[in-house]
Order: C-alpha cells, then sequence, then structure tokens
C-alpha cells in the first residue's frame, strides 16, 4: 500500500533585546533584530588538516533548542534489544542528488529527539557518505571496528549491508543505484528494529517497496 512522503520541518526563530528607556526620557523601541543562528557542526568525514574526532565523541544536540515537534522517531526504544516483527517506514521525499542531505537532516532530528547515535545506520545506494569514504581510508579493519563498537551512527554502502548489524534505527539514502536500491531495501528493513526511513523519490521507493518488501 503506498505510502504517504513525510518532511519533518524544524522552525526556528529569535529576537534581539528590546531597548530601555533612559531615566527621565522615552526612548523608541527598535525593530527585532533576529539573534544569531547557530553554526552548523561539521558532519563526519569532511576535508580538514586532521583526521575526524573519533565517533565515541559525537553526541546529540541538545532537543530543547529547537521548539515544535521533533521529527521522525519510533515509539520508543526495541525491548530487550529485540527488533519488532514489523518495523515503521517512514518516507522522505528527495532527489538522488539530494537523498544523502535529506538522510543527514533526518539523523539530525533522530539525535534531536533522544535517539542515540549508535541506534542509527545509515545505508547509501549510490556514492558512499563521505564519511565512510574517509574512514575506509585507514582500512577495513578500523571501519568496522567502529561498526562493531555502536557508539556513534555509522554510515556504509548498500552493497556492505550483509555485513552490518541491526540498529533500532536505518536510514536508506537512494542516491542512485537502481539495481542495487532494489535489493538494498528489503535487507535493510530486516535490520530495522523499530523504523525503517527511507529518502528519495516517494513514487520510486512505493513501486520497490511493493515489489519486493
Amino acid at each position: 500500500m503506498p505510502l504517504s512522503p513525510e518532511e519533518p520541518q524544524i522552525h526556528e526563530s529569535a529576537q534581539g533585546p528590546r531597548a530601555t528607556p533612559a531615566s527621565g526620557r522615552t526612548a523608541p523601541t527598535p525593530r527585532p533584530v533576529p539573534g544569531p543562528r547557530p553554526a552548523a557542526p561539521p558532519r563526519p568525514g569532511r576535508p580538514g588538516p586532521a583526521r575526524p574526532m573519533p565517533p565515541a565523541q559525537r553526541t546529540p544536540r541538545d532537543a530543547a533548542a529547537k521548539p515544535g515537534p521533533a521529527a521522525p522517531a519510533a515509539p520508543g526504544p526495541a525491548a530487550s534489544g529485540a527488533p519488532a516483527s514489523v518495523p515503521q517506514i517512514q518516507l522522505i521525499p528527495a532527489s538522488a542528488e539530494g537523498a544523502l542531505d535529506a538522510a543527514e537532516e533526518a539523523v539530525d532530528l533522530l539525535l534531536d529527539s533522544g535517539r542515540a547515535p549508535g541506534e542509527v545506520l545509515v545505508i547509501s545506494t549510490g556514492d558512499p557518505h563521505p564519511w565512510a569514504a574517509h574512514e575506509l581510508s585507514f582500512g577495513e579493519a578500523s571501519y568496522w571496528a567502529q561498526h562493531d563498537a555502536g557508539d556513534d551512527v555509522f554510515y556504509a554502502d548498500a552493497a556492505a549491508l550483509d555485513r552490518a548489524k541491526s540498529r533500532p534505527v536505518v536510514v536508506v539514502a537512494l542516491n542512485g543505484g537502481e539495481e542495487t536500491a532494489v535489493a538494498a531495501l528489503p535487507t535493510a528493513l530486516t535490520r530495522a528494529g523499530t523504523l525503517l526511513i527511507v529518502c528519495g523519490d516517494p513514487q520510486r521507493i512505493n513501486s520497490m517497496l511493493g515489489a519486493g518488501v
């Protein structure tokens, strides 16, 4: 059955200070001035002078910093580590070129909603995520050791799904590779304990889910 795409949104607002009249004088109230926006944290694997911070040091951002409902979240963690028989499926509309960015935004929202980084696995069907490409440059042993530690969000190529372990939340970015995507979705569903998020073209996703999941 086709699923309706959902695209979480975050509303941010800030307002500068209001003027206080000096003693004995009436000062006009200035127009609101937008406050400073926090700088976006660097995504893992982006070019820099040194190797990125180890995954274990990545922590969720304060959910209270953003008003409104936090977005894709599963109905609570899986009990005793046992995956649910039928994970919830959520679709996030995105082009192939924007699927990785949509997946990254979904990860940020999951962390804001209280998910631990080690509960999230991100799969790409086309080009690998920059973090995965960077970490693989240090060797597969180091790369998969971070996966086995389970301390942080882990990014993997769809071809490596057979080696990836189950996590409560799996995010799939359909950023290319039609045949790979069709084969990856059923496996990703088995790796998701409570929630599977798929970022891509909704019609294409529904077609693949209807055919293979």
